[in-house]
């Protein structure tokens, strides 16, 4: 399926020089997609120094010019959008129906965002704040941008790195995950067609012990950028003192139904939110807190919707759920429930792999968990997949307090039809995002990114460009004068 080499450096596919091989699968078929030599210290030495070479020459690009190229960045992603489709689908075992409808149009959309933002770098107005000096604000590039994406949204996750970091002046390495690479090396090459000079952005795949630390740690890269999981992100920071660093970590988002709440709309949004890219979303609903007195009717209609759930291939346009990104994950995700269910909890549906026609990929069933406890493991730590835990709560502020309680903060929702408890809501719960009667959606104009241990900066939005700018404040004295009053505080001068 796939011809070229899996680097993408200066501006031309390469190959890796390093003695590991990069083997990508369709998660849903185990057949081989693409195979080559992993990039390894060496090649992560070409990627920074091209991103080095053409740093000059892009930062003092004008706006305009960066979003121009930018512009046509969009339109050529635009002509190759099935494309994309199809290879985003095959690689990460997507169904075609999400990546043709959510993966491609969404990133479409963040280049023509970001093209936009180019040209409006904000700062505070200059003026005279103090009587003898203008002060003016400039937002400058910071330089070679390190960046790691993860597998579960690669294409998505390789703009989201790429576009704000670019936009602002700077050059950039990506490395994708070495599961899923194939969409971010189109996405560069995109760019490379559309005029984007060379160097500018380049793509290594290899290992994260390999590929990802030599780039992390290299000293001509400015700043890292990290996309994945929180104890990565932990040693990453531990590991590159003094650069600048974005983190964008584990989640494991709660979603509160107050007992007003519209029943329905709350099953139809925790199924939905908690299968979309069969659960493997930081942002996925993953702990439901239901009021007592919606409880059971609760668990009962969100089992039903989940048993009507389609399995099935990638491609066809009927599936609605696909497998997971590999068999590692299907028994990870596998004995985490088992634990649960041994821990006492209640499997209320799915808690299955599945067999038949599905058996040659890594499928899970949707799976529905109640009454677990809430410091056990399924309530607490990321499960990564079609997985839903709901326990009940009796006052609002117990069920607040329970939303709160664990070690992330990336993104939550509340469903009431009260405003008052809508606003208290978007006030206490400890996250990014907070949702108030639905739960999943983003859009290029407003922030991502968490609290607590979900990491710190922000993707997507202007927000995003603090990130990826200096702020620098150039004081110009409009005296003229000499012998200027403060220097009385240092010295008494007498000439």
């Amino acid at each position: 399926m796939w011809k070229e080499p899996l680097q993408f450096v200066n501006g031309r596919f390469a190959d890796g020089t390093g003695t590991g091989e990069v083997i990508v699968i369709d998660p849903s078929t185990g057949a081989e997609l693409a195979k080559g030599p992993a990039a390894d210290a060496a090649d992560v030495d070409a990627a920074v120094a091209a991103a080095g070479a053409a740093f000059r020459g892009w930062s003092r690009a004008t706006p305009g010019e960066r979003s121009g190229l930018m512009l046509a960045w969009a339109r050529e992603l635009e002509r190759i959008r099935d494309d994309l489709a199809a290879v985003e689908s095959r690689q990460a075992g997507k169904p075609i129906r999400l990546t043709m409808n959510f993966d491609v149009p969404g990133v479409i959309d963040n280049v023509s965002f970001f093209a936009g933002a180019a040209r409006n770098l904000e700062g505070k107005a200059a003026g005279e704040y103090s009587p003898e000096h203008t002060s003016t604000i400039r937002r400058e590039p910071i330089g070679v941008i390190g960046s790691i994406a993860p597998w579960n949204y690669p294409l998505q996750m390789a703009a989201w790195k790429i576009l704000p970091a670019v936009a602002a002046g700077n050059t950039i390495v990506l490395k994708p995950a070495e599961l899923t690479p194939l969409t971010s090396l189109m996405f560069a090459e995109a760019a490379t067609r559309a005029g984007i000079p060379d160097g500018v952005i380049n793509v290594v795949t290899g290992s994260g012990r390999g590929a990802g630390q030599a780039l992390v740690t290299h000293p001509d890269v400015s700043m890292v950028s990290f996309t994945g999981s929180t104890p990565v992100g932990q040693a990453i920071a531990a590991t590159v003192p003094g650069k600048r660093l974005h983190l964008e970590l584990g989640g494991k988002a709660p979603f509160v139904v107050f007992d007003d709440a519209d029943l329905e709309a709350a099953a139809q949004g925790a199924v939905a939110a908690a299968l979309i890219n069969t659960g493997q979303d930081c942002t996925a609903a993953t702990r439901a807190y239901v009021q007592r007195p919606l409880y059971e009717k609760f668990l009962d209609r969100v089992a039903t919707i989940m048993s009507a759930v389609t399995l099935g291939p990638t491609g066809d346009h009927d599936t609605d759920l696909g497998p997971l990104i590999s068999w590692t994950q299907q028994h990870r995700v596998a004995a985490m429930v088992d634990r649960a269910r041994d821990d006492g909890a209640r499997i209320v549906c799915g808690a299955t792999i599945p067999g038949d026609d599905l058996d040659a990929g890594s499928y899970y069933a949707p799976t529905l968990i109640a009454d677990a406890r809430q410091d056990s493991e399924i309530v607490q730590q990321e499960v990564f997949g079609p997985v839903l835990v709901a326990l009940p709560f009796d006052s609002d502020d117990d069920g607040l307090a329970l939303a709160n309680d664990t070690v992330y903060g990336l993104a939550a929702s509340a469903w009431t039809k009260d405003i008052y408890r809508a606003g208290r809501a978007a006030r206490d719960i400890q996250a990014g995002c907070v949702w108030i009667n639905d739960h999943i959606p983003i859009i290029s104009e407003m922030p991502h990114g968490g609290y607590k241990a979900s990491g710190y900066g922000k993707d997507m939005s202007t927000y995003s460009l603090d990130e990826y700018t200096n702020i620098k404040h150039v004081m110009t004295d409009i005296t003229a004068e000499a012998h200027k009053p403060w220097h009385r505080m240092v010295f008494t001068n007498t000439m």
